[in-house]
């Protein structure tokens, strides 16, 4: 008798030459995703040979009903970890039939950011450490919580072993093991100091590469949620009370910083961010003053601090980095649910292009 799974799993190049293309894009609230699947002709490598396409935008809350279409821009291609073979993701940005950028596209304007001269120059790296937390299906609460009440106090789960602390390293695994077939730069995943939640990370990727890739990956651990039956948060305060929220901490540099005699740049670039701090805070992500409380190792929400090895401050350098005078600082105050298109090109245009 045939399966379910039989034919999900066909692999067509047994028959064909066509491919199927996931099509993948930011919906209307500016963290949920959308994508939908198309049959092309053969392999594509790359997206400037792939066609746009449209969407009803009336339906994701990015266009009105009168006028619903919206246009899909190809990006940036991914292997497909789910389909495999030849398939294919492709990480788009949306636009008006006018070709403008909609309000949600905030990749348009990062590209522009990151194509001027004297970012190209300074090769920006990034690392991000994107926090998560996985939800029983039906109440929304942690796995691995008893529902309605509370596991023991944190301490025993960041980075812990045993069927007591660690809850959803199956899924956290398949996430790694996708993310590296689809060739996305992920560099290492670990459980965090709240029961339920972990974190992967993304980097070190160069410029646009960070926005494309972080969030290809979380569509990648959406499906794998869907699959497994979990609801995936990223709240940057899922749990109140005397728990860890879930950041996104950037690591950054640029080739100045990477050069000997780099630690200056690096505490001028840190000098810059701290002048505009009111303007990042407002783009790093809604419902963040619920995690940057001062506590649970953050600084306050309205206070900008820096320093080295210090993981309550605004701004933390390694101690490796100052020792060695050069190297990379890591920005802590994102949230979880930050854009990493708006995130990194907002930090390169503060520490690069901006002039105090």
């Amino acid at each position: 008798m045939s399966l379910l799974t039989d034919h999900v799993n066909l692999n067509l190049s047994d028959c064909t030459d066509k491919i199927i293309a996931e099509y993948i894009w930011v919906g209307g609230s500016g963290i949920d995703l959308r994508s939908k699947a198309r049959t092309l002709s053969g392999p594509v490598s790359d997206p400037s040979k792939l066609p746009k396409w449209n969407y009803d935008g009336s339906s994701t809350g990015q266009a009105s009903g009168e006028d619903s279409e919206v246009i899909l821009y190809p990006q940036a291609i991914f292997k497909d970890p789910f389909r495999r073979g030849n398939n294919i993701l492709v990480m788009c940005d949306a636009y008006t039939p006018a070709g403008d950028p909609i309000p949600t596209n905030k990749r348009r304007a990062a590209a522009k950011i990151f194509s001027h001269p004297d970012v190209v120059a300074e090769e920006p790296w990034y690392g991000i450490e994107q926090e998560y937390t996985l939800l029983q299906k039906d109440v929304k609460w942690p796995i691995g919580w008893p529902v309605g009440g509370f596991p023991g106090p944190q301490g025993p789960y960041y980075c812990g072993v045993g069927v007591d602390k660690a809850f959803g390293r199956d899924i956290v695994g398949s996430h790694y093991k996708a993310c590296l077939y689809a060739g996305i730069s992920i560099s290492g995943i670990n459980e965090e100091v709240m029961p339920g939640q972990w974190e992967f990370q993304v980097g070190p990727t160069v410029g646009i590469s960070a926005g494309d890739e972080l969030w290809v990956a979380r569509y990648v651990l959406e499906r794998i949620t869907e699959i497994a039956g979990v609801v995936l948060s990223f709240d940057p305060k899922p749990i109140q009370g005397d728990w860890n929220g879930a950041g996104a901490h950037t690591n950054y540099s640029t080739k100045s910083m990477r050069c000997d005699g780099g630690y200056e740049f690096i505490k001028k670039a840190i000098e810059k961010l701290g002048a505009r701090h009111t303007q990042h805070i407002t783009a790093y992500g809604e419902g963040n003053e619920r995690r940057l409380t001062g506590r649970h190792e953050t600084a306050d929400i309205n206070t900008f601090i820096w320093g080295v090895a210090n993981r309550g401050a605004s701004i933390r350098v390694g101690r490796d980095t100052e020792k060695a005078g050069k190297g990379y600082f890591e920005d802590r105050r994102p949230a979880s649910n930050m854009d990493p298109y708006v995130i990194t090109s907002m930090i390169a245009e503060t520490t690069i292009l901006w002039k105090p």
